[in-house]
């Protein structure tokens, strides 16, 4: 549906056809194009900053060196402390 919209909303702005004429050829009425085009024109700087937003921040990997670290300092602790298994 949201494809839908952005294609008649860009209609609007890209055609040289009247509303009345774009709202018969997609079967909607003449306020409800008017509204999807008013979206698109305060909406549309979004599709531009939205980009860097959506990238999810990287993992804070500091801890699991850290938890890492600390398995093999016990590891090795273990291997000097327990008898070996036969």
């Amino acid at each position: 549906m949201a494809a839908f919209k952005a294609e008649v909303a860009l209609a609007t702005l890209t055609k040289r056809q009247s509303l009345a004429d774009l709202a018969g050829r997609y079967q909607l009425s003449v306020a409800q194009i008017s509204r999807w085009k008013l979206q698109l024109r305060q909406q549309a700087a979004q599709v531009f900053t939205e980009a860097a937003a959506v990238l999810p921040a990287p993992p804070d990997v500091e801890p699991l060196y850290a938890a890492i670290g600390r398995l093999q300092m016990e590891n090795q602790l273990l291997k000097k402390t327990l008898p070996p298994c036969a």
